[in-house]
């Protein structure tokens, strides 16, 4: 059974930091482009960040371009989503997905396969 399972989330400052992991189990995510999205209290899911199968291309939303950094290391089967400088605003429920092809993009619909996703909450 192909499964993606977040964990990491939870409740930080202002200015803190987080990192989530998105770890696949039934298949391997060597050939897969990896997605972070995100979604927050009555808004649509949007697009944070993705890295291809390689780990050598990567995409950034501008509203969180310095701030976060995504990584991938294939032989843990796990992708991760370092975020620094939090924001109240960057509070949601944060998925990561994988798509079948080896590039990636931060288009919900371009993804096949979803973890259920992990609340992270930013306030003070």
């Amino acid at each position: 059974q192909l499964q993606l399972v977040e964990s990491g989330g939870g409740l930080v400052q202002p200015g803190g930091a987080l990192r989530l992991s998105c770890a696949a189990s039934g298949f391997t995510l060597d050939y897969y482009g990896i997605g972070w999205f995100r979604q927050a209290p009555g808004k649509e899911r949007e697009g944070v960040s993705c890295i291809s199968s390689s780990g050598r291309s990567t995409n950034y939303a501008d509203s969180v371009k310095g701030r976060f950094t995504i990584s991938r290391d294939n032989a843990k089967n796990t992708v991760y989503l370092q975020m620094n400088s939090l924001k109240p605003e960057d509070t949601a429920v944060y998925y990561c997905a994988a798509m079948g092809s080896s590039w990636c993009t931060l288009w919900i619909d371009d993804y096949d396969y979803w973890g259920q996703g992990t609340q992270v909450t930013v306030s003070s």
